[in-house]
């Protein structure tokens, strides 16, 4: 998927990185510009199951996917044409461990207007989707699941703060961290 991301781009100019969830708080990578950016037609959801980063086979905790339908906001980096190959083959290893992510070529708005941008998405048939979870799960996956990079929890909590520290806000995220206090 690598490869074939990398010939989509085409190596003729920049490339820019749409950022939802933990690459807006810990890129890890060089860049040569940040914006805020907002992609139609496709919206954050913790709703991706993780059994390496934030949890583990025997007890998978969440992450972020970008599924179909609404609207996001986050950011996008801008990485230098030299830096594109090195930058993605060391984000493929954090972002794609076990290839469950769909890296799809998104519009993006910008203030300084619009962009091509890579996202990583989810799609709704994957095996990696958790569909609909009840609240009791989610207090469950919230108290137990740890993984590489840490709980799902602390995940979710610096998502939604780094979000908010940009202007985001994320009802839908702030209704599933107020599950941890009931």
């Amino acid at each position: 998927m690598l490869d074939r991301t990398l010939a989509e781009w085409g190596g003729q100019e920049d490339l820019w990185l749409f950022g939802y969830a933990s690459l807006i708080w810990r890129p890890e990578f060089d860049y040569a510009e940040r914006r805020a950016a907002h992609v139609l037609g496709w919206h954050r959801a913790l709703k991706m199951w993780s059994r390496v980063n934030r949890g583990t086979p025997e007890n998978p905790g969440l992450v972020f996917g970008l599924l179909p339908g609404g609207s996001c906001r986050g950011v996008v980096f801008r990485i230098t044409r030299a830096d594109v190959p090195a930058t993605l083959a060391r984000l493929w290893l954090r972002e794609m461990p076990n290839a469950v992510y769909d890296p799809r070529w998104l519009p993006c708005r910008t203030a300084q207007g619009p962009v091509r941008t890579l996202a990583f998405t989810l799609a709704r048939t994957s095996p990696n989707h958790t569909g609909v979870l009840p609240d009791d799960e989610y207090r469950r996956i919230f108290a137990q699941a740890r993984g590489r990079y840490g709980t799902t929890l602390d995940y979710a909590q610096a998502t939604l703060d780094e979000l908010r520290r940009h202007g985001i806000e994320d009802r839908a995220l702030a209704r599933l961290l107020r599950l941890v206090a009931h």
